[in-house]
């Protein structure tokens, strides 16, 4: 929440729009708007699931990662991960009620088969980028195919967790989010 100063309290309004995630103008600018960075099944296994695909990093270093990148460029990040298509289109909605910067997603084993996740990108008219950890195209013919990407602004994949910090500045420089 923005900063009072000294022995001010932040008003309701103040502290109702930060929980809801939306921007308030404030001295020096605005408060930082929301990137909602989500992840499909099995990505909770990142670390120990074929790491010769995927590396070593864990779900928890791709948050650090996608944290610092949007810190970078005064944004907030709402990093979620779910096995379930419902959970994460359920999320998707969220980041538009929220007025989310946009959505950063990759929708894993969903890439390929969701006709619900992509309804609900185009529903909400957020811009996303789609990412992968590793390069769909260099593998099996099955994962060449993304319905995400019918939807999505730009698709990142074949930089490891890397494609993560390159998908929140690529949405930064779309909303015309200014840099530390």
């Amino acid at each position: 929440m923005a900063a009072a100063r000294s022995g001010e309290r932040p008003s309701l309004f103040v502290a109702a729009a930060y929980k809801a995630g939306t921007a308030l103008p404030l001295r020096g600018g605005f408060m930082a708007k929301i990137v909602f960075v989500l992840n499909g099944p099995n990505l909770n296994l990142l670390g120990t699931r074929e790491p010769q695909t995927y590396g070593r990093a864990t779900l928890k270093d791709v948050e650090t990662l996608t944290r610092a990148a949007a810190a970078s460029h005064q944004l907030k990040v709402e990093f979620r991960q779910s096995n379930h298509e419902g959970e994460l289109v359920d999320w998707i909605q969220e980041a538009a009620a929220k007025k989310a910067v946009g959505i950063v997603i990759n929708p894993a084993g969903y890439t390929t088969t969701s006709v619900a996740i992509l309804d609900a990108i185009l529903a909400v008219k957020l811009p996303v980028i789609e990412v992968h950890i590793s390069n769909i195209h260099a593998r099996e013919s099955f994962r060449h195919d993304s319905y995400v990407s019918k939807a999505a602004k730009a698709v990142i994949c074949g930089f490891g967790i890397e494609g993560y910090g390159l998908a929140v500045a690529g949405l930064a420089a779309l909303a015309g989010a200014g840099s530390k």
